[in-house]
């Protein structure tokens, strides 16, 4: 019976491995971005921490700026909203977030190749509960910066860079 069980566990994981399954935020980073700096306008922005976090995650060594290493610079990040619904009294009832980042990368001797993330998200509106839906929007604001962090090392991790 532990054979049979052992099998079927090594075919599945088997099974996985070859077809390219990767746990969400295990991302391998190529040779060449072993090594990186991070350039922001806002050194002390959540969304600097994070990609830094998430990066030094990765096993990415992040280093001052430089000529001869590749570089991460963010360029801007800005939070849009567009109304999706109202309430019969003519109040905005539900909003679409829209967080967009704008980021380059840079390699050693070459020209900045510009990238860019967006995040989308729902948001319904109650104007009776306008201190807890702040409290919500601020959390929901974090969540989004967190996924835009995730989507620009998932970038960085997937596309080949020139």
């Amino acid at each position: 019976m532990t054979r049979v069980f052992t099998l079927v566990i090594l075919s599945l994981s088997l099974l996985l491995a070859g077809c390219g399954f990767k746990l969400q935020g295990s991302y391998s980073m190529p040779a060449e971005l072993n090594t990186l700096s991070v350039d922001s306008g806002d050194e002390y922005s959540e969304l600097t921490r994070l990609v830094k976090e998430r990066l030094r995650l990765s096993g990415v060594k992040l280093v001052a700026s430089s000529e001869q290493i590749p570089a991460v610079r963010l360029l801007k990040d800005s939070l849009s909203r567009t109304t999706l619904s109202l309430y019969p009294t003519g109040n905005v009832a539900e909003y679409e977030l829209i967080y967009h980042v704008d980021f380059a990368v840079r390699m050693p001797g070459k020209e900045a190749q510009p990238f860019s993330v967006e995040i989308r998200r729902d948001y319904l509106d109650d104007p009776r509960t306008a201190l807890a839906k702040s409290r919500e929007m601020e959390m929901l604001l974090r969540e989004m910066r967190l996924q835009a962090a995730d989507s620009l090392i998932q970038t960085l991790a997937t596309t080949e860079i020139r």
